[in-house]
């Protein structure tokens, strides 16, 4: 990466940003605006259209005619393809000036964003995209007298509301399957962070995606998140964020149009660590990285680590060493390791949940505390707390910052309970040599997501989602696409 091409970029002003509906660009129905304040340095970034029910209802009536007016789902498959593939094009031509205005937005670091934000979000859509021309019907088998057929048609109209943390990428995993299957989409991005996410939606508009088939409306999800929640033109909804936003759509769902709800939420992943794991030096750099990129801030956190007792304290130390090795600092710096936190809420919140773990007989061996206060911006030294029982709070609740609780374990079965011992199950993973064990790790630890000797990288290739409370549906691969066709049987009498 070049940090001079960066740091022009950074000097660039960010122009006010306003709502995407029909293939148009305009102001919120009240003309109210929500300032959007850098987690660099906690000052104006710039402003975007605060969004009113008005303004969310305009754009899914624009999602309806497209979508019924067929000028999406109507074009042939080759055609769908063309648009997107120029889509992804766009996006990786565009992918440094996309990943310096994410950082800007949202405070990862830059030699995170630039591969996790635009260069994800290019291979999703072009995953997709090379997909849609593979996805046939069926066939039954009936008798002689009878045709059996299974049509797999586009839904209609999705609601897709995104997150903070990777709002491009993220975005993609929706907006990839949804649009190839021939729906139209209405985006409603956070609120702190959009405008990277806004800024790919334009470039759709650029490769001929037309008109009214993709709307963005960025404002508060209490408001525009709820009407479209309620909203009886939204035939599914997809969702990543907390579990209490989800449960509340799906209480929306059902009391509108029992639309069918996708729901990514929470997770408290487990890293269990064996003593026979084949590189242990390796299992305690990838720990501290599968924890603290992003300022912790990654739906598949490795946030719990679950160390076999007969070397926790030399395993511990490695970590603590690997950890305090990453640099916190400035997210536009190509050596920074660990960028800002999305928001000074998020910050106190995990504050607070050090200063809980303490109060329940945590050891906060390394970090803990807010750090660079001088920047205003908002930054937290990565920390690590032994002594984490089975009930603490470290354990039951999800943080979403640069928080590692530490856990020993004796046996395999316990290991496999404290890893179950939560509401969630997104992700984890085991380091062992031992096949066998590898394998009852798999099979016993209830979770969508198991790792072997790694933590993260998975790509497009498998999904992602989760059982328990960290939700349903999964994104990435050819099964994300399932959330986006209906299956129409025809049944033909010869």
């Amino acid at each position: 990466m070049d940090q001079q091409k960066i740091d022009a970029l950074r000097a660039q002003p960010v122009p006010a940003f306003s709502h995407l509906i029909e293939g148009a660009y305009v102001p919120a129905s009240d003309g109210g605006m929500m300032d959007i304040l850098s987690p660099i340095d906690g000052r104006l970034l710039t402003t975007t259209a605060k969004g009113t029910a008005a303004d969310m209802n305009a754009a899914i009536a624009s999602a309806r005619a497209a979508f019924e007016d067929r000028r999406w789902a109507g074009q042939p498959p080759a055609a769908r393809k063309n648009v997107l593939m120029k889509w992804a094009d766009l996006i990786e031509a565009n992918a440094l000036e996309l990943a310096v205005l994410g950082v800007r937005d949202n405070g990862t670091e830059i030699s995170m964003a630039l591969k996790a934000e635009p260069g994800s979000a290019a291979g999703t859509i072009r995953y997709y995209a090379e997909a849609l021309d593979k996805i046939y019907g069926e066939i039954a088998p009936t008798g002689a007298d009878v045709l059996g057929m299974i049509h797999k048609e586009p839904v209609g109209v999705v609601g897709a509301i995104i997150p903070w943390n990777f709002p491009m990428m993220i975005g993609a995993w929706k907006l990839g399957p949804a649009l190839a299957m021939g729906n139209s989409v209405v985006l409603k991005p956070s609120e702190t962070a959009s405008l990277s996410l806004m800024k790919m939606c334009d470039l759709a508009l650029e490769a001929g995606l037309p008109p009214g088939v993709l709307n963005a409306v960025t404002g508060e999800g209490a408001v525009v998140g709820e009407v479209m929640g309620l909203s009886m033109d939204i035939d599914v909804l997809v969702f990543t964020g907390s579990g209490g936003t989800g449960r509340r759509l799906m209480d929306y769902a059902a009391r509108s149009n029992m639309k069918r709800v996708y729901l990514e939420l929470g997770g408290k992943s487990p890293n269990i660590i064996f003593a026979d794991a084949p590189n242990l030096d390796e299992a305690a750099k990838v720990a501290a990285g599968g924890i603290f990129r992003n300022a912790g801030q990654v739906c598949v956190a490795g946030s719990r680590l679950l160390v076999e007792a007969s070397i926790h304290d030399d395993f511990v130390a490695a970590v603590v060493k690997a950890t305090e090795a990453m640099r916190v600092g400035d997210p536009l710096k190509v050596d920074t390791h660990i960028g800002a936190v999305n928001s000074e809420v998020q910050l106190n919140a995990n504050l607070g949940f050090v200063d809980t773990a303490k109060a329940e007989g945590g050891q906060v061996i390394t970090g803990g505390d807010r750090i660079m206060q001088d920047t205003g911006g908002y930054y937290m030294a990565p920390t690590i707390v032994t002594g984490v029982t089975r009930d603490a709070t470290l354990t039951q609740k999800e943080v979403f910052g640069p928080v590692l609780g530490v856990t020993p374990f004796h046996t395999d079965d316990e290991a496999v309970q404290l890893a179950n011992a939560t509401v969630y199950g997104l992700a984890g993973a085991a380091w062992t040599s031992n096949l066998s064990r590898a394998h009852r790790m798999i099979r016993d630890v209830r979770t969508g997501v198991m790792h072997i000797n790694t933590y993260g990288g998975a790509d497009g290739t498998v999904p992602l989602g989760g059982v328990g409370q960290s939700g349903n549906g999964s994104d990435k691969s050819l099964h994300a696409i399932e959330k986006y066709i209906n299956l129409k049987t025809a049944w033909i009498k010869l």
